[in-house]
């Protein structure tokens, strides 16, 4: 279920899409500016081909062929470098975008920059966050601290309320 609440950090359903513009796999290169009119997925995830984030591009890969009828694009986002991305899209044949956010300003744009805590230690690092932006650039659905299995599906439902 999206999230509807939000703290001043971050941004909630009926936002506008901040600017962004990366370097992606695939594109070369995916912004706001290039989205504009388009509805489109922009997922963060902490680190290429660790277990839950593997799990989860692939989850989006293999539900690649109802967005696409859908109209709408999915864009992975991490601070991992394009080099990583290049890797972690070849070995699982991941057919969308995965932008380098390796700066983490877009990720602090969006909030998922955050203070974790594992195994008794603290660390920044994103927060698995995905948000459904329409083809005016307003956020639509915010799902937080995102469980893996299932949420493709969740994400598929929530396009078709559009």
């Amino acid at each position: 279920m999206p999230t509807t609440t939000k703290k001043s950090d971050e941004l909630g359903i009926g936002a506008k899409n901040p600017a962004f513009s990366l370097p992606a796999t695939i594109l070369g290169k995916v912004g706001s500016a290039g989205l504009k009119g388009k509805p489109f997925v922009l997922y963060f995830y902490p680190k290429d081909d660790t277990s839950g984030c593997t799990a989860e591009a692939c989850a989006f890969r293999d539900a690649l062929p109802d967005f696409s009828k859908l109209g709408v694009t999915v864009i992975g986002v991490s601070k991992d470098s394009l080099e990583s991305h290049e890797k972690f899209s070849k070995k699982y044949d991941l057919s969308f975008p995965l932008a380098s956010d390796t700066d983490g300003e877009v990720c602090k744009k969006f909030g998922v920059w955050k203070q974790k805590s594992m195994y008794g230690k603290t660390s920044m690092g994103i927060e698995r966050s995905t948000f459904l932006i329409d083809g005016q650039g307003v956020i639509r659905s915010v799902w937080r601290k995102v469980s893996v299995p299932g949420h493709a599906d969740e994400v598929k439902k929530a396009i078709a309320e559009l």
